[in-house]
């Protein structure tokens, strides 16, 4: 984040701590900033250089919030919301649901007057304020209580991720559950800098390359504010759907699709009984276009995307370890992608770097192919980044630099050209290595779980890492076997 980012999140971040008093949490201090940055900047680009017509009606703009002050202004500001709330477009979007969580009017007006008023928003270069935007996002993300973090993908990961995908100047991106926008703002970065884009190219990097879905209002919200202050999109038409991208088939088809869907496997919902008790009961989504009828959310994801790929597309999604291995609707999925698809690449990811703890991750990379009698996976190269790395949020992040290797061993200009950096003999610590079409087939379950080097940890204590990443790890493997329980009640239940 650049020096003037830096500024402007600890300007803003400050007084977070004074509202933080008040009862007001992280979440809520970063949705607030939502409405009243929106407002401000439409009222700039209605004055010199811009003179456009403001998107917010006459009487719920930022003159009329400044006009106002003590008990008349927190009234007034409740009125703003509720009104631009049952707006359409990019204003229905940002404004869906609001409410006024800053009680005390004093300091409401101390956000408005001194605050966010003193800058000129839209002079500010986009990286600047688009790099304040994401620097909030994430302290929020940090911020465990408010479970914000599930939606905060490591920005570290994000970027080697896109740039062995590598969009192009004229492609469609989605991303079919957005969070904050991380993925598309990465593409769209990665687009405009590594080219030289002419006219129509821009125009359709900033309002048509760029698609995604968000299932949590306030979550979109966030993520149509993140785009817009990095340049993208427009006040009329936001590039994000508040829904849930699994209800179907939107009939769209994209050239690259980026995404980390939701932690945690299984859908389900709260419903009562004959007997009037409260039970879980497992959502199973059956739709036409999926090899297989499951309410595990991950494998349903990874289903639903390659549905959305246009022939030749290419795909990354963080997927847990769970799909990788997991029997009955996870082994058909296998097959059937690992057939239909070229699935080319699996990244193990190491413990310790999303601010959900304990999880389990990794990134598998595929192409969509035309119909054809013969598999289209010929090799599947994994890099593993998970056996004897330790890192922290805090003390040890996942950097960039980190990924070097695994972007220089992706070749992302050609993946022809790929070589392992495993060998039996000359280096068997190498994190690098194929495995054919032929020996995964042969796995138990196609399981596509595969590690090779040996676990320094268990034979020497002192390699352990942290405990809390150890603990981390200990919830998760609780979480995912209290849910596998709870599904096998389900099924008992049923039947």
């Amino acid at each position: 984040m650049s020096n003037p980012s830096q500024q402007i999140v600890q300007r803003l971040w400050n007084y977070c701590n004074v509202l933080r008093d008040d009862g007001l949490s992280y979440g809520d201090y970063v949705e607030q900033l939502t409405y009243l940055l929106f407002l401000k900047m439409a009222h700039e680009q209605t004055r010199p250089p811009y003179n456009r017509e403001s998107p917010v009606p006459k009487g719920f703009d930022w003159p009329s919030l400044m006009a106002k002050d003590g008990d008349a202004l927190e009234t007034h500001y409740r009125h703003i919301l509720e009104t631009l709330g049952k707006k359409k477009g990019m204003l229905g979007l940002v404004f869906q649901k609001a409410q006024n969580k800053i009680q005390d009017p004093a300091k409401l007006r101390r956000l408005i007057v001194d605050l966010l008023d003193r800058e000129e928003w839209m002079t500010l270069d986009a990286d600047v304020k688009g790099d304040a935007y994401e620097g909030l996002l994430e302290k929020n993300a940090q911020d465990t209580k408010s479970g914000a973090g599930q939606y905060f993908t490591p920005r570290s990961l994000i970027q080697a991720v896109v740039e062995v995908v590598a969009p192009q100047p004229e492609e469609t991106v989605c991303d079919p559950a957005c969070g904050t926008g991380g993925f598309l703002l990465a593409a769209h970065d990665f687009v405009a800098r590594n080219n030289k884009l002419d006219r129509d190219q821009k125009k359709h990097l900033k309002k048509e390359a760029l698609h995604g879905w968000e299932i949590v209002p306030n979550t979109a919200r966030l993520c149509a504010m993140n785009l817009l202050l990095h340049g993208i999109g427009d006040d009329g038409t936001p590039p994000i759907r508040v829904e849930d991208s699994l209800n179907g088939d939107p009939g769209e088809r994209f050239d690259v699709i980026l995404t980390n869907p939701p932690f945690g496997k299984k859908s389900s919902v709260n419903v009562v009984n004959e007997e009037g008790e409260q039970e879980r009961q497992a959502l199973t989504i059956v739709r036409e276009d999926f090899w297989a009828t499951t309410s595990n959310k991950q494998l349903n994801f990874v289903q639903h995307v390659k549905t959305l790929l246009k022939v030749n597309g290419r795909a990354a999604v963080v997927i847990p370890d769970n799909v990788l291995f997991e029997g009955g609707a996870g082994e058909t999925i296998r097959r059937r992608l690992l057939h239909e698809c070229d699935v080319h690449t699996l990244l193990r990811l190491p413990t310790g770097i999303f601010y959900a703890q304990g999880v389990k991750a990794n990134v598998l990379f595929f192409e969509r192919k035309e119909a054809s009698a013969k598999p289209w996976t010929q090799k599947l190269w994994i890099y593993d980044l998970r056996t004897n790395q330790h890192f922290t949020l805090k003390a040890n992040p996942l950097k960039r630099e980190d990924l070097n290797e695994f972007v220089e061993c992706y070749k992302p200009g050609n993946r022809h050209a790929r070589k392992s950096t495993w060998s039996e003999k000359n280096n068997p610590t190498g994190r690098w290595r194929a495995y054919s079409y032929e020996e995964l087939l042969q796995r138990d379950k196609v399981s596509l779980d595969i590690f090779w080097l040996k676990d320094e940890s268990l034979e020497d204590s002192a390699n352990l890492p942290d405990p809390d990443v150890i603990a981390g790890e200990i919830v998760e493997d609780l979480r995912t076997a209290l849910e596998q329980f709870e599904a096998i009640q389900t099924d008992l239940a049923r039947g």
